[in-house]
């Protein structure tokens, strides 16, 4: 593997040379734009296909993905920016410049969730309804676009040896993501100068999927409306919860040291949590009174 630009040492998995875009006619395309747009077709058919398996309109799911992707970008972008105002003040005009890198997934989620409470209100459908729905092509979008990462060589975590352990060349990375922790532990081969980390977007994406598998094993057992959308915020809070708690590039919140994404992920579980506990008392204590 000597040489690699991208290796899973323990795994035996090597990428000697990895592109991170194509060029059509000149034209500079990322692999991680490509990626992401991949995913949220995905996330449209998996939404789509759970509308039409409750007897919805899958087309509703569709007009709202051409309000709701652009809303979420948008999202994604502001929750980024204004955990790093501190360089953005100082270089306004790059707050626009999205082939630069810089979406934060929960501002997108903000986002989507806000422009959806409003497509449903001028539609006059349920928000709960639409949003058990749409949360299977969210965590489908997910699942497929944090593979982004791995082609830009960002979103890892702190040094590790464990079975999966990700060698990267050093020359590679964003001198920004590479911390006291990862840079004690540079490895040379070669004369050439690696880190070795948790590839905490594969920890993601794998957790993501185990999340989506269980939500549509359990979507027909769901109890009332919105139940998808509560288990969605609790099981991604609690898997991102923990890997933001790997990551090196972390958005901090304002004066506290504390990673942003991993307070509110807190709070989206505990959230999440007493909504589900409280639902589901409801229904047990209405069940026991008709009995």
């Amino acid at each position: 593997m000597e040489g690699a630009d991208i290796s899973f040492v323990h795994l035996g998995i090597a990428i000697q040379h990895l592109r991170n875009h194509i060029s059509v006619f000149g034209f500079r395309i990322a692999f991680y734009g490509i990626i992401i747009g991949l995913g949220m077709l995905a996330g449209i058919w998996v939404a789509q296909s759970d509308a039409r398996r409750r007897g919805k309109d899958p087309e509703i799911i569709l007009d709202f993905a051409l309000y709701g992707i652009i809303f979420a970008i948008m999202g994604a972008r502001i929750y980024y920016v204004i955990f790093e105002w501190d360089y953005y003040k100082e270089n306004l005009l790059q707050i626009f410049n999205l082939r630069a890198g810089g979406l934060a997934i929960y501002g997108g989620v903000i986002a989507a969730v806000l422009s959806l409470t409003i497509f449903c209100r001028i539609r006059k459908i349920s928000f709960f309804s639409m949003a058990d729905s749409c949360v299977l092509g969210l965590v489908t979008g997910q699942i497929i676009g944090r593979w982004g990462n791995f082609f830009n060589c960002e979103a890892f975590g702190g040094y590790t040896d464990s079975l999966l352990a990700m060698r990267i060349k050093r020359s590679l990375i964003n001198p920004n993501m590479l911390n006291a922790d990862v840079l004690s532990h540079l490895i040379t081969e070669g004369g050439v100068e690696y880190i070795q980390v948790h590839p905490t977007f594969l920890y993601e994406s794998v957790w993501n999927l185990g999340l989506l598998i269980f939500m549509l094993w359990y979507r027909k057992r769901k109890k009332f409306d919105g139940e998808m959308l509560w288990i969605y915020l609790m099981g991604y809070g609690m898997g991102r919860a923990w890997i933001e708690g790997l990551r090196t590039d972390q958005l901090i919140l304002f004066g506290t040291g504390i990673p942003v994404s991993q307070a509110l992920s807190m709070v989206l579980i505990l959230v999440a949590s007493a909504v589900l506990v409280s639902q589901h008392g409801k229904l047990r204590r209405g069940t026991k009174g008709e009995s």
